[in-house]
This record gives C-alpha cells, structure tokens and sequence, in this order.
C-alpha cells in the first residue's frame, strides 16, 4: 500500500466522525413525535434544496466519508477492517436470530404498554383492542410456527391505521414494517434460498424507512424549527437553516449506505446507531420506545458477517459510482417524495377545514412545544 493510502486509513476514523457530527439527536428523533405538524400542508419546492450551498457541503463531506471507506475496503486493509469487525460481533453473530425475534417481541410488548397506538408513537388510536393484538403479535414471535402469522399481522395493523391516517403520512411506516414482517416470514420458512434473505429484508426495509423519512427535513424544515428552539444545543451551535439540511444529507446518505458495500453499510450502520442512542436522552423513553427496533436492526446491521453484495454489485464496487448513486438515490426518492405528495393534496397542499387542529401534541409538560391547548383545540388524527 502506497504511503498516501496509509495516511488515508489513518486519518478515515478522524472523517468519520466528522461526517456524524454533522447529525445530531434532533436529527434521528422522528419530529412527529414531537412537534407539530401538518402533513398535507405545501412542501418546500425541491428547487429550495438544490440552491442550498449546506446541503451540497454535505453531499460534498458523505461523498468523502463513502470513498475514503471504499477505497480501505479495497485495499488489503480492508479485510483487516471487516475481519475486526466480525471478531467484535460475534457473539451476537451467533445469536443473531434469537437477538432479532427478542427485540421484535419486546418492541411489541413495549407499544402495547405504551398503548392506544398502531405500531409507533405518534399513530394514535382510542380503539383498545389494537393495544392487544400488538401483545398477541408478541407473543406469536417466540414460536417459528407463529412468526409468518405475526409478520402479516404487523401489515394488518398498517393497514388498519389507514382509517384514521393518510396513506402518505403511512408511508413513514411502510417500508419498516414490510422489512420487519418479511423477516418474521422468511426466518422459519425452510427453503434456504429464501430464509438466506432474511437479514436483507430488515437491511432494506430500514435504508428506504431512513431514506424516506429524511426528506422531510427538505420539504418541511420549518417542522423542526420547534425543536431547534426548545433545544438549541442540538445543532452543536450551527445556525438552523445550515444544521437541518446537512442533516438531512447525512441521514439519507448513511441510510443509503445500509444497502452499499459490506464495509460501507455496517459502518454507516455504526454511525446511525450512534446517533440515534444520543437522541434518547434529550427526548427519552419516547424515542427510546419509537427507535429501539430501529436501534436494535443497526446492531443487527453492524454485526451482519455477509460479505457480498446482492443488489447491482458490479456498480457499487467502484468509488467512482458513488457520486452518480448518490444522486440517483435523492432523484428517485424525491421525486417520489414530491410526486406523491402533490398527487394526494394538490399543488398547494391540503386546504381542508380545521388545518390548525392536524398536529401530533396538545400543550403538556412532556411535550411543552406542541400547540397550546384551547388554543388550537384537540389535536386530529390525520
């Protein structure tokens, strides 16, 4: 290896942090959960992102994060680097299926403790019985008989949230929970050629959840603009219109990286696990309860000993296709995100009655930033 190689591997932990410093917790705690909000309401135009210079500064440093990790990987010293990797994880490799269908139960005994919700903090619903089949989803998961049953029942409650909530606010959700319930199918099936997949459905099905959902730091940044003000050390001092678009980069980008390389996606996997364990102290066991699958399928991620690459292998394996991915990856997904958006509310967005009212939070001391009770009344459900 080359004298600037070394001095490249040396100094990629140094980057590394560098690009997660970028994110902080505001960044990973779903704002949905904690601030008003209005799904319907107009977008920015995706023109406002592409003349932001933050939000190319941080296409700029994610590139140089995913090169840097490519080119070690490359080199001899990345067996050294997935070789270690694996030493440090191996008793969760081990174990991994056990690991997996633990937290999946305890996600679902949690949720059904929390109760009056489908399936995430902020899907809210006064029907009792929904509690309950979450602890029935919990139950079925300790038995590889019961599993597929209760991977479809997770897609029943998606669904069943669709009589209170907008498909498009849904889609926060569906590319999770179809990951979570594939596994849940393919874990006990006894065809090889499909179970061997299991783990690439849960990787998947969180890159296009994180994906997703980072876009709404571009078209709906004033979302977050509560936060900022409640907690302004979250941005680690950085002006707000700079910190929310960068983060937003970098959340798309290390979610993109769950499905790149080997090396690439469990260090992205590390990264993400990282940020998203800070968040939950400043918003606790909310976040904590909301992102601990999330959380615990990074882990899963980062102990994951695969070393191929499944989806267009050839492309990934050279560093100058990153740019061109990154790029196809924000026009797919934001086309989407935008197209999809002006095909459910319009081009001036959702102008029913009553707009005001559509937030997650009333005023309370847990949630001292929602909309002020008698003010805004009681909050929707859409």
């Amino acid at each position: 290896m080359s004298a600037a190689l070394h001095k490249l591997c040396r100094g990629f932990p140094l980057m590394a942090g560098c690009v997660i410093s970028l994110t902080a917790t505001s960044a990973h705690a779903h704002v949905k959960w904690f601030a008003p909000y209005i799904v319907g309401a107009s977008p920015e135009p995706i023109a406002s992102t592409l003349s932001n210079a933050w939000f190319w500064v941080g296409i700029a440093l994610v590139l140089v994060f995913f090169g840097l990790a490519r080119a070690v990987e490359r080199s001899r010293y990345g067996y050294v680097a997935l070789d270690m990797l694996d030493r440090a994880t191996e008793p969760l490799w081990q174990r991994l299926d056990d690991y997996i269908r633990a937290i999946i139960g305890a996600f679902f005994v949690a949720i059904f403790a929390v109760g009056g919700v489908y399936l995430t903090p902020d899907l809210k619903t006064p029907t009792e019985w929904v509690s309950w089949l979450q602890l029935v989803i919990a139950g079925m998961i300790f038995s590889r008989l019961t599993m597929p049953i209760a991977g479809l029942g997770i897609i029943a409650l998606w669904i069943l949230a669709l009589r209170d909530y907008d498909l498009f606010h849904l889609f926060d959700y569906l590319a999770l929970g179809l990951g979570v319930a594939a596994y849940l199918i393919l874990e006990p099936s006894k065809r090889e050629n499909w179970r061997v997949h299991r783990f690439e459905a849960l990787r998947w099905g969180l890159a296009i959840a994180l994906m997703w959902s980072s876009l709404e730091k571009f078209a709906f940044p004033s979302w977050f603009y509560p936060l900022v003000v409640e907690k302004p050390f979250l941005t680690f001092g950085m002006p707000r219109d700079v910190f929310i678009p960068m983060a937003g980069v970098t959340e798309f980008t290390l979610g993109l990286g769950l499905v790149w390389t080997p090396l690439i996606r469990r260090l992205s996997a590390i990264a993400l696990l990282v940020i998203f364990t800070a968040a939950v102290w400043p918003f606790g066991r909310v976040d904590l309860i909301g992102h601990g699958l999330i959380m615990a399928i990074l882990l899963a991620v980062a102990a994951d000993h695969a070393r191929e690459t499944h989806f267009l292998p050839q492309f990934k394996e050279k560093i100058r296709h990153i740019p061109a991915g990154v790029a196809v990856a924000f026009v797919l997904y934001g086309s989407a995100y935008w197209g999809l958006h002006f095909a459910f509310y319009g081009s001036n967005g959702y102008v029913g009655p009553a707009i005001e009212e559509k937030a997650t939070h009333s005023y309370s001391p847990e949630y001292p930033h929602g909309p002020q009770a008698g003010e805004m009344g009681a909050p929707s459900n859409r």
